[in-house]
């Protein structure tokens, strides 16, 4: 695998690649924007530093050397994005529950290389232990650690004994008595603050304590009001329509309780409230319970250490085919599927994610979309463009437009005919910078 990629790889790179060049030239390839316009061919893309500098129909004169690309035949996207990941490695699964993880800055950064290696150029963390993730966001970003952009929770917000409240939250219970725990919150800078919002009493699930609507109002009107955006996990239409009417700006999850209302989904049209799709994470149990040897496509075998797949095969399949769980989740699935093609009919705005921790993920995430029969046009655009209006950044991300921030993907099938094509990649590029995809730290590579 990591012969072919070189072979693929230099064939369409035609220019220099010297140190300091500091802009790429994609010529004569076939653009899809992420916006939802149709692909357009011949196009020619001018990358200059970090940004998207020019975009024609014709042959771009640039004067500075760039590294030219052979875009004849392939298809150019922008980079994917994750909107819901736990980072593994911030904890580990114990007798005792949840723990927090010390030596796991490694396992953290092979899951952020497996993103890269998919296509993966943004993810967002939406809950961990804060150090740990935070600290992956700072690397990141000061150029210390090759990584796709993180946008990070750091900590939830919740009420006490509620969703989440005894996994690394910020519990809160009154007002304005919840100021000074917001406030050292905040202070760590999350990108977005998640709340919870779930009393469960579904599935095997039982009854948890739910925070007060109007603690929650409170709260979102607080970060808003510090230029945070917000988001809610919520299971139930019920619930989702109150989170929305207190404020909330995104949904971290689709309805999985039961199939939505026609006017839930044209409410969510109406308001254009971004909705994450999350369907892997309840899927991922029936999947390998009945169908193990999905372990043995190409990105699995790339990212995942093959002990950990044989294990994954056997013992944790065999886990998984004995828990009610599995098969309530399957069943759940496909209501979660119908319920966001029907908020993607109305005109509501989707959102990937997959609530797991690695890039292979994402695409399993898009399969799911597709199956749900989601056209794959519109899947490009929800794991693109609606990422960056969830996080608030559609100004800079998202799509392939002159002046926004150069993540991209280069293709060699057309992911807008069949979406598993956007797994034939051919070169990853994250801030305007060609991505060495055999140095990172993954099996492929080892």
């Amino acid at each position: 695998m990591k012969h072919a990629r070189s072979v693929v790889l230099a064939a369409f790179l035609l220019g220099t690649s010297a140190a300091g060049a500091d802009s790429i030239l994609i010529e004569d390839t076939t653009l899809i924007d992420g916006t939802g316009r149709p692909a357009v061919e011949g196009v020619y893309i001018l990358l200059d530093g970090n940004r998207i500098s020019r975009i024609q129909r014709s042959s771009i004169s640039a004067g500075n050397n760039p590294r030219r690309i052979d875009g004849r035949g392939k298809f150019v996207m922008p980079g994917l994005m994750d909107l819901h990941v736990h980072l593994r490695g911030g904890v580990k699964l114990s007798p005792e529950g949840l723990q927090e993880q010390a030596d796991g800055r490694r396992d953290g950064v092979r899951a952020l290389h497996s993103y890269l290696y998919s296509g993966v150029t943004s993810i967002y963390d939406a809950g961990n232990v804060p150090d740990f993730i935070l600290s992956l966001r700072d690397d990141e970003r000061s150029g210390k650690l090759t990584s796709p952009r993180i946008f990070a929770t750091g900590s939830i917000v919740t009420y006490p004994g509620s969703h989440g409240s005894n996994e690394w939250g910020t519990q809160v219970d009154s007002w304005p008595e919840a100021i000074p725990a917001l406030d050292a919150h905040i202070a760590r800078k999350p990108d977005i603050l998640k709340l919870t919002y779930e009393e469960r009493g579904w599935g095997s699930r039982p009854m948890i304590p739910l925070l007060p609507v109007d603690l929650m109002q409170q709260i979102i009107r607080y970060y808003n009001d510090r230029g945070i955006r917000t988001t809610v996990h919520a299971s139930s239409e019920y619930r989702a329509r109150q989170a929305i009417f207190a404020g909330i700006d995104t949904l971290a999850h689709p309805i999985i309780q039961g199939p939505i209302t026609d006017e839930f989904a044209h409410m969510m049209a109406a308001k254009k409230v971004p909705m994450v799709t999350t369907l892997t994470i309840g899927e991922n149990y029936s999947r390998l319970a009945e169908h193990p040897e999905y372990l043995d496509q190409r990105l699995y075998r790339a990212t995942v250490p093959a002990d950990q797949i044989e294990k994954l095969q056997t013992e944790t399949r065999e886990e998984y085919q004995e828990r009610k769980w599995t098969w309530w989740m399957k069943i759940m699935t496909t209501i979660a599927q119908e319920n966001l093609f029907r908020i993607n009919a109305a005109g509501g705005v989707l959102v990937a994610g997959t609530d797991q921790s690695s890039g292979p993920a994402l695409h399993r995430e898009l399969e799911l979309l597709a199956a749900a029969g989601i056209p794959a046009a519109d899947i490009v655009r929800i794991a693109t463009l609606n990422g960056a209006y969830f996080l608030g950044r559609e100004r800079e991300l998202g799509s392939i437009e002159e002046g926004k921030i150069a993540d991209i993907l280069i293709l060699g099938a057309d992911p807008t005919v069949d979406i598993n094509n956007a797994k034939r990649i051919e070169a990853v590029i994250k801030d305007g910078e060609m991505l060495d995809l055999e140095t990172l730290d993954l099996p492929v590579n080892r």
